[in-house]
């Protein structure tokens, strides 16, 4: 009868059974030397070495030494002066006002050029993104022009703007617009069509979209040109002072160098060449390395 009644309910007849009493479980205590560490505290010397600029300090200083001891090994100071030479000619010219004068000089120039660089890749940048005649334009252009070297036109732009700051600017605009318009065109392309359609679905148009949408988006590419274009620019106006100086009796860094060398003062030349060392690691380390933490690494866009 109960089976039946059972059945008919529904609930099998098993169900109605209690499950035996389980046991107690007794934990004893364990001492934590069983286990292995899960977080090791840092020595001083390993915290040392995570800082990212104590390594490249070591490795200027390796490469000091070994500059030093060649310099003293080949005992030819005409050839290749020894580091400590080559800092003290730094230093008496930092002294004497000449060397900081060039440099003003070099820079000054740079920035100018750099600048009109800049804003005219943009003005291209812009054109391509919103006409498909402007892309056309700019891959033509870029084509044909970015593997023309800036230098081989000082000749001409001697003849155009005269013995002036005019000849170097206009080198130093060939050299950084089309590496920036080429990166920042790069990156506005391979922006991914959701973030697109977010910018339309707002509303979003003409330079409200590409401020809003586009270059926060594509600013890994823009950056990376921006670093291009001015290692393009330094480098060609530093070779341009060479021919430019010899021309006009004046001129910056590069004429500074090339001055001493007719005076056969080589550690004077090095220490030329190693102020341009010097400038182009405090623009990258003190500028492109701090706008690069504050906006590309604090969006999360690279480690």
């Amino acid at each position: 009868m109960s089976d039946a009644t059972t059945a008919r309910n529904g609930t099998p007849a098993m169900a109605n059974i209690s499950p035996p009493p389980r046991g107690e479980i007794v934990r004893e205590p364990s001492s934590a030397q069983q286990f292995s560490v899960v977080e090791k505290p840092l020595s001083p010397l390993e915290r040392l070495y995570n800082q990212g600029w104590v390594r490249k300090v070591f490795i200027l200083v390796v490469l000091a030494l070994i500059w030093e001891w060649y310099g003293r090994t080949l005992n030819n100071a005409l050839l290749f002066p020894t580091f400590s030479a080559t800092v003290q000619a730094f230093v008496s010219s930092i002294a004497s006002g000449e060397l900081p004068g060039k440099a003003w000089a070099s820079i000054h120039v740079l920035l100018i050029g750099y600048a009109c660089g800049v804003v005219l890749a943009a003005i291209l940048t812009a054109t391509a993104i919103t006409s498909r005649i402007g892309t056309d334009f700019l891959e033509t252009m870029t084509s044909m022009l970015n593997p023309l070297p800036a230098i081989a036109l000082l000749p001409l732009s001697l003849i155009w703007f005269g013995l002036g700051n005019g000849s170097l600017v206009f080198v130093l605009v060939h050299s950084v617009t089309w590496s920036v318009a080429l990166n920042t065109h790069s990156g506005f392309k391979s922006v991914s069509n959701t973030l697109r359609m977010v910018g339309r679905n707002y509303g979003l148009g003409g330079m409200r979209y590409v401020m809003k949408i586009l270059v926060p988006a594509a600013f890994p590419s823009i950056l990376t040109g921006l670093k291009i274009g001015w290692a393009f620019a330094w480098r060609t106006l530093i070779a341009a002072e060479l021919v430019f100086g010899v021309s006009s009796g004046s001129g910056g860094l590069g004429w500074f160098i090339y001055e001493n060398k007719n005076l056969l003062d080589i550690a004077n030349v090095f220490a030329g060449l190693f102020t341009v060392i010097l400038i182009g690691l405090a623009v990258e380390n003190l500028i492109f390395r701090v706008v690069e933490r504050h906006t590309v690494q604090r969006w999360g866009m690279q480690s």
